[in-house]
This record gives C-alpha cells, structure tokens and sequence, in this order.
C-alpha cells in the first residue's frame, strides 16, 4: 500500500464563496465562472481502510459524504475514520469535531493549548460518545493504525480570536505542523495550512517530504485591504504570505524534491483562478493548486 491523501476542503475560513462578501472573486464563483471550495481539511491512510482527518471544518458533513472512500459501512455503523489531529485551534479547524459526535473510540490528537481551549467542547462531545484525547506533542511522536508514524513541530504561537485571554494553563505552541510517514513506502507528507513565518523548521521538515501542503491564504500581503477593505491586511490575521519578501514561495523553491501544493485559500486570494497571473506565477516554480477532491498517492 502507500500513503493516500484527499484534499477534502482547500478554501480558508468562510469558504469559497464567503456568504458575505461580494468581491469580484466571489461573484465570479457565483456566477459559476470558477469552482467554489470548502473550508480546509484533508485525510490520510495507509492501508485504504484506516482513515485520519487533518484537522475538522465546518463543512465536513458534506466533505464526507462527496468522498467515496469514506462512506460508513460495512455495518450500520462502521466508519472508516479512526481519528483527527488537528493543527491548531482556530474555529475552521475544530468545528466539524461536532459532526463526528457519537461515533465510538475515535482518538484526537493536538497541543496541549489547543486541548485544553477545547475543554468545555470535549465534555459535550464525550457525552455522545468516549473519545481518546492525546497530545500531539509526545515525545517520539505517535503510531497511526494504518501503519503511518507521526510528529508533531511547533510552528507558531498564533492564538484564536475567540480566546478571550491566554490563561496560564494554554502557554505553549498553538501551532503545529506535521510530518506523516508511512512505514511500508517511506512516503512522506508534510502539512502545514497555518504559517505566520517560515523558519528552519519548515526547511527541514520540507527537506525529508515527498510531499507539501502549505499553507497559502493569501498571495499578497495587503490582500484583503485592497480587495474587501482597508486596514484589513493579512498581518494582523498571523499568514504568511505567497509573494513578498520572505514569502512562502521563496522559500518552496528551496525544495524542488517535493510535490508541493498551497491549500487554506482565502476568498480574495487570485490563486483562486486558474486563468490568474498569480497561478501562472507559482505553476512556474512548480508549485500547485489543487480542487476540493483531490486525491494525491505518496
């Protein structure tokens, strides 16, 4: 077997269309001129039977039932899912936690931040059902059924909006990428859809991965202020940015060994449009971008 990867959802938060906002790239996907996207999440396997989500949004009812590989079955309620590791706490990402209430003996796996800001949805969740809730951040990493072995990297501090203060309990990383192996191949998959800043981390990380998926919400740095509103750019929302200095796109082409692929795609990102001059430009480092669905062999 080797590792199977589908790309579930690959829009940022809200979507694509966002049901607010009117730019010319929403209206554009609304008028049926470019494919609209889910919020992002991904699954992966390694034996075709055992499946884990990558992180859980909103839109993951819908995500579920449009995937083939991961219909209930063959009992009246067997699931291939076995569990989730989440990246971060950001609501995008932990929402659809919800839709899997009452399905038995799945295993979460995140920082500890992020568990412990979760606490009041985890006592709701477990009265459906008895979930295992395990830290990402293990020394060694972890062992996926399925044969795939897991690590978990710090890479950011970025804190929630609805996190009212950062209590002493939540210090730490609330950021994590990780780097799934799978024994039998050796494939390897890096993910990581929340970047603030590169760092050496993501280099080495990057370094050992037959494939990458990163984090591209947004291709300028001013994006969202000149496309929905002033004073909105994509600082003060903690993404590293595709172009610019330091950008993302510089730093991929450090690893040309690598499939690599931008997924988390905000509503005013150009990328969005296959015609874009921004597509053409990241094509041309080799570096794509890939529809809700999508499904990558490692």
């Amino acid at each position: 077997m080797v590792v199977r990867v589908v790309l579930l959802g690959t829009a940022a938060g809200g979507g694509f269309p966002q049901w607010n906002c009117a730019c010319a790239l929403c209206a554009a996907a609304r008028d049926g001129k470019l494919p609209t996207r889910t919020q992002e999440c991904a699954a992966v396997t390694g034996n075709g039977r055992d499946w884990w989500l990558l992180n859980a949004s909103p839109d993951l009812r819908t995500q579920l039932t449009a995937t083939p590989a991961l219909r209930p079955g063959p009992g009246p309620r067997d699931t291939p899912l076995r569990g989730v590791l989440l990246t971060d706490a950001e609501a995008d990402h932990v929402t659809g936690l919800t839709e899997l209430r009452g399905a038995a003996g799945l295993k979460v796996y995140a920082a500890p931040p992020v568990r412990a800001v979760l606490t009041p949805a985890r006592a709701a969740l477990d009265r459906y059902a008895s979930w295992e809730w395990a830290d990402s951040l293990a020394d060694g990493g972890f062992v996926l059924s399925g044969g795939l072995v897991v690590t978990a990297h710090p890479i950011g501090t970025k804190i929630p909006k609805y996190v009212p203060a950062q209590a002493p309990e939540m210090g730490g990383p609330w950021v994590t990428a990780y780097r799934v192996e799978d024994l039998a191949s050796g494939g390897v998959l890096v993910y990581a859809p929340c970047v603030g800043a590169w760092s050496p981390v993501l280099d080495g990380l990057c370094a050992s991965a037959d494939c990458v998926l990163l984090d591209g919400t947004f291709f300028a740095a001013d994006e969202m202020g000149g496309t929905v509103r002033t004073g909105a750019g994509q600082a003060a929302m903690g993404h590293l940015p595709v172009t610019g200095p330091d950008g993302s796109l510089e730093a991929l082409a450090r690893h040309p060994g690598a499939r690599r692929i931008y997924t988390h795609l905000n509503n005013t990102n150009p990328l969005l449009d296959a015609a874009s001059r921004a597509r053409a430009r990241v094509a041309e480092h080799g570096v794509e971008v890939l529809p809700d669905g999508a499904e990558l062999t490692l």
